[in-house]
């Protein structure tokens, strides 16, 4: 026996001690996060190549041919379709944004001395984009020891469940209360093979006792507890038999490895919408493993890879547009208060509801247009207005009295103004007139005018009201007719509306219309032609920029130029930039979008040679060829760019 145990410790230690060492070499041995072996940008489906060579013309009008070459050992170009891709060792990417997003492509390269049956691996990626961190799906793998051991913790865990009883009749002793009724109830007894209902108050009424207290009698209380007690336990349970729970959802990968025999590969694709601003992204890696539900071993960090989006968007010209104006030197402003008055008064009160607020705003406007720069006062049009309650008369008697005491108040207001800038800011509020001439604030005049009764608001107010129904603005339009008034408005007081109009609508009737004629300081002409930018244009363009490309389609529809193709471009919308590129003289900028275009139709030929007019012209594009897929595919597929000696034939 002694010998048997310490056989077993010996063997236990000698597995501690193994795995103490594994762990150990997880420093040597770190996973890798890596560049895949893909193109450096997304691969685009070109068609079936149907030639191994290209006749192009170049800017001379001579025919150029190009084949897919290579040189071979000795030294001699032979064409081939066949191309060699490198491994990527580099840490950055450039990759390519189209329609407002692009493809992260990396691996996460876990070697076989990180994998154990008994392990779970976690890996973390996280994605920094601008200021921001972002956690991306993880990764699992799980050893096959490590699975079955999370799988015979859900076994037993279901042999509890299946320990709980859902049939209420297993509760009860079935046996001794059959007797019981046969020997006592015989009555009762031969329903046994009655199929026919019996309520429960006809049972109590026959025997003397219900069915319930018959039941509840032969129960087998003790089971009852025991099971309560099970399903109280459920997720203590869980916990004791299910460590580590089965995750499913939220990851990228769950595999499971049955053996470390080499190194695991997994290629992660990330798709990103694309932000203003957004020119870079990095991806980090970290990551756990476990044993059983301890953590043996944190991953740390690793270094970034970093990918450099390039977009069609950086071909956004800085054009500058202008639109011709006609300035005249009159000029108006308006705005309209709600100043309440007392019933039968004309006097202004600060106290009475919202005319502290009303008038502020109108003494507001007052002091930006006493201080502008820009304009002058030349006079205010006051027109107070009255609801239509009451005799007309008295109606219009009461509104020509209110414009006249508003005009006064503001006239006032104005004064007010100019004194209250001079003891401020110590200069004297300058009220030039439109030519300059000084003027006084009590000379600019306030033009009193009133409206008796302001039915054409009130009918726009009344088509406009949800609240009132089909027929009560059927009957409003038809005493609208009446031409008197006052027989008007005695119409209305016979309907069943009228008391929402006059509580609800007849308040924002009595207004008072503030008219502010002005004219342009400086400004002798009554009119000047001057040019001012397109703020609709320099938004579009904006747009391009920040990669809002369907609002930059919008605004820069109609302009029909090389940025409006750019925006078409950028959402693949092929047909209209085409149309619009044609048309334009044939700079770098439109040769190169042209053989973008040309590839994406699939015409190898002209997009080649559209392409090398552009590097011929501009240098700059044989680098940017290869940012953008379209044309880096033909750079593979023909060896474009290299020594004239290498890979054109005359």
């Amino acid at each position: 026996m002694k010998r048997t145990i310490l056989t077993v410790l010996m063997i236990l230690l000698a597995c501690a001690c193994s795995m103490q060492r594994k762990v150990g070499q997880l420093k040597d041995h770190p996973v890798t996060l890596a560049l895949d072996d893909g193109p450096a940008v997304p691969e685009i489906d070109l068609g079936e190549l149907r030639r191994d060579t290209l006749t192009v013309t170049d800017e001379q009008g001579k025919e150029v041919l190009i084949m897919r070459a290579v040189k071979d050992i000795d030294g001699e170009m032979v064409a081939t379709d066949v191309l060699q891709a490198a491994r990527v060792t580099a840490r950055f990417r450039n990759v390519a944004e189209r329609a407002g997003k692009v493809d992260l492509r990396f691996e996460v390269r876990v070697p076989r001395e990180m994998q154990d049956s008994r392990w779970q691996l976690k890996f973390y990626p996280e994605m920094e984009v601008l200021d921001e961190t972002i956690p991306l799906d993880p990764v699992v793998i799980t050893g096959d020891a490590y699975r079955k051991a999370q799988l015979r913790g859900y076994q037993h865990y279901q042999r509890f469940l299946d320990s709980i009883i859902s049939d209420s009749t297993l509760f009860l002793n079935a046996r001794q209360l059959e007797l019981f009724i046969r020997r006592n109830i015989p009555e009762l007894y031969r329903f046994r093979e009655d199929t026919s209902l019996v309520s429960d108050e006809t049972f109590a009424s026959v025997y003397g006792v219900t069915q319930q207290q018959a039941v509840e009698h032969y129960k087998l209380r003790y089971k009852i507890r025991r099971n309560d007690r099970r399903i109280a336990r459920k997720g203590q349970m869980f916990n004791r038999y299910v460590k580590v729970p089965i995750v499913t959802e939220g990851l990228r990968l769950d595999t499971v490895m049955t053996g470390p025999e080499q190194d695991f590969i997994y290629s992660y694709v990330q798709p990103v919408h694309i932000r203003p601003q957004l020119r870079k992204v990095d991806i980090r890696l970290r990551g756990d493993i476990f044993e059983q539900d301890r953590r043996i071993y944190r991953v740390p960090q690793s270094d970034p890879l970093t990918f450099y989006i390039s977009s069609l968007s950086s071909f956004a010209a800085p054009v500058e547009r202008y639109l011709t104006r006609i300035v005249e030197r009159k000029a108006e402003a308006h705005t309209a208060c709600y100043i309440d008055f007392a019933s039968g008064s004309s006097a202004i009160d600060l106290k009475l509801d919202g005319n502290a607020e009303e008038i502020g705003r109108i003494r507001d406007n007052l002091r930006e247009l006493a201080v502008s720069d820009t304009y002058a006062i030349d006079s205010i049009v006051v027109t107070a207005s009255c609801s239509s309650e009451g005799e007309y008369r008295s109606n219009e008697r009461l509104a020509r009295q209110r414009s006249a005491s508003v005009s006064g108040y503001f006239s006032r207001v104005l004064q007010e103004i100019a004194d209250s800038v001079r003891r401020e800011e110590g200069i004297v509020l300058d009220l030039e007139d439109a030519y300059g001439r000084q003027r006084r604030a009590e000379d600019i005049r306030f033009i009193a005018r009133h409206e008796a009764e302001n039915w054409s608001a009130l009918d726009q107010m009344v088509e406009r009201d949800s609240l009132l129904n089909g027929e009560g603005k059927a009957s409003y339009r038809s005493l609208r007719q009446i031409r008197e008034p006052d027989r008007r408005e005695a119409g209305l007081q016979t309907e069943p509306y009228y008391r929402y109009l006059r509580e609800k609508v007849y308040p924002r009737l009595r207004t008072v219309r503030f008219d502010f004629h002005l004219s342009r300081k400086g400004m002798v002409q009554d009119t000047i032609h001057t040019t001012v930018p397109d703020t609709v244009y320099q938004r579009g363009v904006q747009a391009i920029r920040d990669r809002d490309y369907e609002q930059a389609v919008t605004l820069l529809r109609p302009y029909r130029d090389f940025n409006t193709a750019v925006a078409y471009l950028c959402l693949d919308y092929n047909a209209s930039a085409m149309d619009i590129l044609k048309d334009l003289e044939r700079t770098p900028p439109v040769l190169y979008m042209t053989a973008i275009l040309h590839a994406r139709q699939g015409d190898d030929r002209s997009a080649v040679e559209a392409y090398l007019r552009a590097c011929e012209r501009d240098p700059s594009y044989v680098h940017r060829g290869n940012l953008d897929p379209e044309i880096s595919a033909l750079i593979a597929r023909y060896g474009l760019n290299r020594e004239p000696e290498e890979d054109t034939f005359y």
